[in-house]
């Protein structure tokens, strides 16, 4: 194999970092001002300016460190975490175009600048996701940071001063924060550059003067070392080799790092999402002793999750950090918005499955609203221009999320809410107001395809109410509706400046692109996006898939799209890959994917189902594989299997499963669940044995996992049935596994253990690891390697 891959040796093992000790804050100061709002919480008054141009440095903590106006309390430090430290890094701009482009390249995440007129954006026509700037009508771009590290956010500054984005270091799942001026020069980390630590974007202050961070530090101790005569080479002790499972995950004992932190975290049932309801869990979030939680009481954290620490950072490092909120055990913590004054902040935190919007008053740290909002696109909403009324994305007590807004009052808290826009069977899943507050992009999720809609303010409403840019939550009355007719089937993301706006596309007939609307009806491709004829190479156009809709055994009605390969007459029998999504909650998507279209070039077809678990049909699908669920959901992969033979062209004996992440998991069980019904099966970066999952997986992933599958303590029992692990034994077709050596979601164990226990079982299994890559393949060459590797292996399998 290439020198970027190995098969696995009784040696290999994959070391994680070594987890942070957690740093502390000193308190900052509240006070009281303008409209019943306390004074808000801004970085510290810039330094006076010498004569020469330079500043007086920030003042200094007795370590040493920039000193932070976090919180503190009489009687001991703050729950906050160590505050970003700023690293400067020399300029690594690179040409204006890259010098090996790839001709079918994809661009993704604008953002724009001020004016409207320039994008910054990522784009992989380098042959690895890096920051590119240029103008939206025209050409050339230009590359603001040429290093090997995977880009994966950008956001370009309200004033135009700075352009923020997140890297990946080594194609991991760690995160840098970092910035660069739109000319490339004065790189520096903002965040995230502690060993052990990551970092994730968050907003701008509205005047550009800082941007928002979070800080994720382990809160954990690192797992123990082996002791002496241990078999360390992918498990945590000796296999046994009845079940080629790991002793002291599997015989009813938590390893020792787990005792005394099993939390309270409950498995989540499903329930129908119609009625009030309970109020919902919420993670405890404090800033120094004040807690900030759902109102009636908060759900004590797992344990095991990550310190978060959310911070306003100034770019010019003239003002010392501001710490925002931290949380203690939490999944996630992001700041969506800030109030132009700056005294309200929303944040978006909690699990997967079980999301809050949080409206924090930036001087007090007094939370004023706590609403259940979607999963999916992070940015969950946002405050009008006078932060009197919240505009959210939410599914609160209901099947599908539609758009909510709320007239706050002088405290911040609400007043009462209202729908603006919604639709029956649809899931809003993104939204994104213009910088004036006066319209509202929205994109809605059909059926896995995307309906833009644009609400505008009418004309003569700001004159007949008074209100100005900032109409009341009432406002659907007074707004008109156009829509958008788009050139591909799905929207990634919406982005405004100024009048324009600009959209993240992708279809099954290209790559992803970005196009902007200089009419606000109509969209332009940029110069710099590829051409749709350029998506693939000649002589073999993509496929376009059709819909299906398979039947579980229980009834539950489930989705699905089918890819027929070139060439083949209709209704002749074909060999099929049941190609199975990650999450569980992502959506299959007809979107072009390189994948797809290397396996259908090699004459096999694809069958990509939803099974339940997934999003886009309503919360209680979603919510349907929970606990025992999970049970089902494995049936149905075999329910759409069958679906795909007798109402499709699929073979019955030329069949294979595939899946990545949540669906290698599937790949690995559907294997042991179904060991007759496939020939083969190949697993990405899937889960086989869940107890070591939860130990090895990154403390904010097991702490929203444990919400999905079980608590690795309380359930554990159902953890190992659930286990592709527990039925090796039952395993008969050869598999095929793939992990990125820096995989700290699913650790790489996870496929290597499957693989040593089929070998043992005298199964054919091999095992492919990519280097510098994490659970995401993002390198153009490795991306293709593993491709091929993929397609090679289905093809000798099922035709062979």
């Amino acid at each position: 194999m290439a020198s970027n891959t190995r098969n696995l040796t009784a040696g290999d093992a994959t070391a994680r970092n070594p987890a942070a000790d957690p740093g502390a804050e000193d308190p900052p100061d509240t006070g009281t001002a303008g409209a019943g709002r306390p004074s808000p919480a801004r970085p510290a008054e810039r330094p006076a300016q010498h004569p020469d141009g330079t500043a007086d440095p920030p003042p200094t903590a007795s370590d040493g460190s920039a000193a932070s106006d976090g919180p503190a309390t009489s009687d001991g430090p703050a729950a906050a975490f160590a505050a970003p430290a700023r690293v400067p890094l020399p300029d690594a701009s690179g040409p204006r175009d890259a010098p090996t482009r790839l001709i079918a390249h994809g661009c993704w995440y604008p953002s724009a600048d001020p004016s409207g007129n320039r994008l910054a954006f990522i784009c992989d026509r380098g042959g690895v996701p890096q920051l590119w700037t240029g103008p939206a009508d025209g050409e050339p771009v230009r590359l603001l940071d040429d290093g090997p590290d995977p880009v994966r956010e950008v956001s370009w500054a309200p004033d135009g001063r700075w352009i923020a984005y997140t890297t990946a270091p080594g194609g991991g799942e760690h995160t840098r924060v970092l910035c660069v001026r739109p000319d490339g020069s004065d790189r520096q980390i903002l965040a995230g550059a502690e060993p052990g630590s990551s970092a994730y974007l968050g907003c701008w202050a509205h005047d550009g003067s800082a941007v928002t961070v979070t800080v994720a530090v382990p809160t954990g101790p690192p797992a123990p070392a082996a002791p002496s005569g241990f078999d360390n080479t992918g498990a945590d002790g000796p296999s046994d080799p009845g079940t080629g499972r790991a002793l002291g995950l599997s015989d009813g004992r938590l390893p020792d790092h787990w005792q005394g932190r099993a939390g309270d975290t409950e498995l989540l049932g499903p329930a129908p999402h119609t009625d009030g309801g309970p109020a919902l869990p919420s993670p405890s979030v404090t800033v120094g002793r004040a807690p900030v939680g759902a109102p009636g009481g908060t759900l004590p954290a797992t344990g095991f999750g990550d310190g978060l620490s959310a911070y306003l950072v100034d770019p010019d490092a003239v003002a010392a950090p501001v710490l925002i909120a931290a949380v203690k055990d939490a999944a996630t913590l992001r700041v969506c918005d800030l109030s132009r004054d700056g005294t309200l902040a929303l944040l978006r935190r909690g699990p997967r499955g079980r999301r809050e919007a949080v409206v924090l008053r930036t001087a007090d740290h007094v939370t004023t609203c706590v609403m259940p909002v979607a999963d999916g696109d992070p940015w969950i909403g946002s405050f009008s221009p006078r932060a009197d009324v919240l505009r959210l994305r939410s599914n609160a007590h209901r099947e599908f999320a539609v758009l909510l807004a709320a007239e706050l009052g002088p405290d911040g808290r609400p007043l009462g809410w209202s729908t603006v826009a919604a639709r029956e069977g649809s899931d809003l899943e993104l939204l994104r107001y213009t910088r004036d507050g006066a319209t509202a992009v929205l994109a809605w999720n059909v059926r896995g395809m995307s309906d833009v809609e644009i609400l505008d303010r009418e004309t003569g409403t700001e004159a007949d109410t008074g209100k100005g840019a900032d109409t009341r939550p009432g406002e659907g009355t007074a707004r008109s509706s156009r829509h958008v007719s788009l050139p591909h089937e799905v929207v990634t993301r919406i982005t405004d400046a100024d009048s324009r706006l600009a959209l993240a596309l992708s279809g099954s007939r290209r790559r992803p692109g970005i196009w902007w609307l200089p009419d606000g009806a109509t969209p332009v491709r940029t110069p710099w996006s590829s051409r749709d004829e350029d998506a693939v190479p000649p002589g073999r156009p993509p496929v376009r898939p059709v819909p299906l809709r398979p039947t579980a055994r229980d009834g539950l009605q489930l989705n699905g799209w089918y890819y027929r390969a070139p060439g083949r007459a209709p209704g002749e029998p074909a060999p099929c890959v049941i190609h199975l999504h990650g999450g569980p909650e992502d959506q299959e998507r007809p979107v072009l994917d390189p994948l797809y279209h290397e396996i259908l070039g090699r004459g096999l077809d694809i069958f990509a189902p939803d099974v339940r678990g997934s999003s886009g049909y309503g919360r209680s699908f979603v919510d349907a594989d929970l606990g025992r669920g999970r049970f089902a959901a494995l049936d149905d992969v075999a329910d759409c299997t069958a679906h795909a033979v007798l109402a499709g062209p699929a073979d019955p004996s030329r069949l294979a499963v595939m899946g990545r992440s949540y669906g290698g998991y599937l790949t690995f069980a559907s294997l042991v669940w179904h060991p007759d019904l496939f020939r083969t099966g190949v697993a990405v970066c899937g889960m086989s044995d869940l107890a070591t999952f939860f130990e090895g997986t990154e403390p904010w992933i097991a702490q929203s996992a444990a919400h999905k599958y079980g608590h690795p303590e309380r359930d554990r029992e159902l953890l190992r049935e659930l286990s592709p692990m527990s039925r090796i034994d039952a395993l008969r077709a050869p598999v095929f596994a793939v992990h990125g050596e820096h995989d700290t979601n699913v650790p790489p164990r996870e496929s290597e253990q499957f693989v040593r226990a089929a070998r043992e079982r005298g199964v054919p299994a091999e095992l492919l690891t990519l280097r510098e890559e994490g659970h995401d393949f993002l390198r153009a060459d490795n991306r293709r390697l593993f491709r091929r590797a993929a397609a090679d292996w289905l093809q000798r399998h099922l035709n062979g």
